[in-house]
């Protein structure tokens, strides 16, 4: 008799590891995952089974989100109906998410594809197979919380002793040992600058003068051998400096001040009389450069009906001026032909800035600035919490920050602002967040940089 031909299954064979440590390596973490999932599908060659010609590792990425190129690539070639199995050496090599697992699988077999576990031997075309998958999903998922718990716990603990636990070192210290050691050079300029902000009281002006005198950001190192060059200072930048605690020989940690190992920079009655100037008169000198903004929306905004430009306009009465954005349509044909025609200026400002800051301390627009830094490989991974810090960053100084710096931050941050007779359809531009996040980095004093759980 003759036999039926065996049905091939096209095996996928995905490996992952948290950290990028040891992947330099001749034979690592990876060549060892796939190693064993090779052999196994050599197993089952009598059943059908060949592996897939591709590769899909990730290495260096956490299993806690689905944002993973070569997951990404692998979902695409299942849904693609490339693959009938996917192999892994074990399942929080897919995900430690319950979550997200139940998507995974939810994928898989909408399109047919069976998963294997080749440690654990799991069957998930069967309920009991799914019920013993989430009970051991829901053990991974504990540990990966009670690893970021410990290390968050450590983290809080060494900085209320005052350590230096990383990040981008702060103008007027290098780092030594983990620690920080006064740049004696960079430490007299920081003093210049606080000394000079007494005299001044405007940050506006002493950024100019310091640009002007040639002064810079800090210019360093980093630990993997790359040289970040300083650049001209900015307002943001300038109040930063002025509200880094650090220069009084403090260590902060969740808005808590603790004595720290280093050497203060800045005398006390110096900081006393910097922080009354700013406290006295931040509201007034916002208010001051507001009132000179010229039209920070020019170029974003369009009216909605036309699908046309708007563009910047004003009108006086009465010694008083009055600025409008008018729609190029109405401004062309006639104001009867357009039902939106023009809005006040300052409300529809006021509207888009209230809007922005209020998105940026939602927890979706953390996400999304989290996926967008991992797609762009950045050399600093980001997790939740520093991603929710630094975008709350930019929301806490808005205010102090001059005219033409927050119009720069909105043509960056805005991809779309349409206004309708039912009102404004505001969209962020994901890569802006992230370019966004990562200036805020590069300039930022280290805060909290937590070690990257495995």
């Amino acid at each position: 008799m003759n036999k039926s031909p065996v049905r091939k299954v096209r095996s996928a064979i995905y490996t992952r590891k948290s950290t990028e440590e040891g992947l330099d390596q001749e034979f690592n973490s990876l060549d060892a995952q796939r190693e064993a999932c090779v052999a196994y599908v050599a197993s089952q060659r009598h059943e059908g089974w060949v592996p897939v010609p591709h590769h899909y590792d990730d290495g260096g990425i956490s299993g806690g989100t689905l944002e993973r190129p070569a997951l990404q690539r692998l979902l695409a070639d299942v849904e693609a109906g490339w693959v009938d199995v996917v192999v892994v050496y074990k399942v929080d090599r897919l995900t430690r998410s319950l979550m997200d697992f139940a998507k995974l699988v939810d994928a898989f077999e909408q399109n047919g594809v069976s998963f294997v576990s080749i440690t654990q031997q799991f069957n998930t075309t069967t309920s009991m197979g799914r019920l013993t998958l989430n009970i051991l999903l829901s053990f991974a998922q504990f540990e990966r919380e009670v690893i970021g718990e410990r290390i968050r716990d450590k983290f809080a603990a060494s900085r209320k002793k005052g350590m230096w636990m990383g990040g981008n070192p702060p103008l007027g210290y290098d780092v030594h040992n983990r620690k920080l050691v006064v740049n004696e050079t960079e430490a007299a300029v920081v003093r210049h600058i606080f000394e000079r902000f007494t005299k001044t009281g405007s940050a506006t002006r002493l950024v100019k003068e310091l640009n002007a005198e040639g002064y810079r950001t800090k210019s360093w190192i980093t630990q993997a051998g790359k040289e970040r060059r300083g650049r001209p200072l900015d307002k943001g930048y300038l109040y930063r400096l002025l509200n880094n605690r650090v220069y009084l020989g403090e260590a902060v940690h969740k808005g808590v001040s603790h004595p720290g190992e280093h050497d203060a920079i800045v005398p006390r009655d110096i900081w006393d009389k910097v922080h009354a100037i700013l406290s006295e008169n931040a509201r007034t000198r916002a208010n001051r450069t507001r009132a000179a903004t010229p039209a920070p929306l020019k170029g974003l905004i369009r009216c909605a009906e036309h699908d046309s430009a708007m563009t910047p306009s004003h009108t006086r009465k009465k010694g008083k001026q009055y600025r409008y954005y008018v729609c190029l349509h109405a401004t062309k044909n006639g104001s009867d032909t357009c039902s939106v025609r023009s809005v006040p200026a300052g409300e529809i400002e006021d509207a888009v800035v209230s809007q922005i800051r209020a998105l940026l301390r939602t927890p979706e627009l953390v996400a999304r600035t989290m996926r967008a830094a991992r797609m762009s490989a950045a050399e600093q991974p980001l997790d939740h919490e520093e991603a929710a810090e630094s975008l709350q960053q930019l929301d806490a100084i808005w205010e102090e920050l001059f005219p033409g710096e927050q119009a720069r931050i909105l043509r960056l941050l805005v991809e779309q602002l349409e206004v309708g007779t039912e009102g404004i359809d505001l969209r962020l531009r994901v890569e802006g967040l992230h370019s966004l996040v990562a200036e805020l980095r590069e300039t930022e004093t280290p805060e909290e940089t937590e070690e990257a759980t495995a």
